[in-house]
């Protein structure tokens, strides 16, 4: 079951480490997303934020994170 909360998470959390480190997850370039879903990611909640980041860029839903931004 999806859970909507998701979707307020990946247009206010930010990116802990890395190159795009600060960047909110959903403003994270395609091609990051993707690296991530061929190389694994990570554990825990950061991981499952960004599959399902994965999963809507995949699927060309990004028009839902849209009116969450603040």
């Amino acid at each position: 079951m999806f859970n909507p909360e998701i979707l307020l998470k990946l247009v206010t959390v930010r990116m802990p480490f890395g190159k795009y480190k600060d960047y909110i997850l959903c403003d994270l370039p395609e091609h990051y997303i993707m690296w991530f879903q061929k190389k694994g990611f990570p554990r825990g909640e950061l991981g499952i934020l960004l599959a399902a980041l994965y999963e809507i860029q995949l699927n060309g839903l990004e028009h839902l994170l849209k009116p969450l931004r603040k």
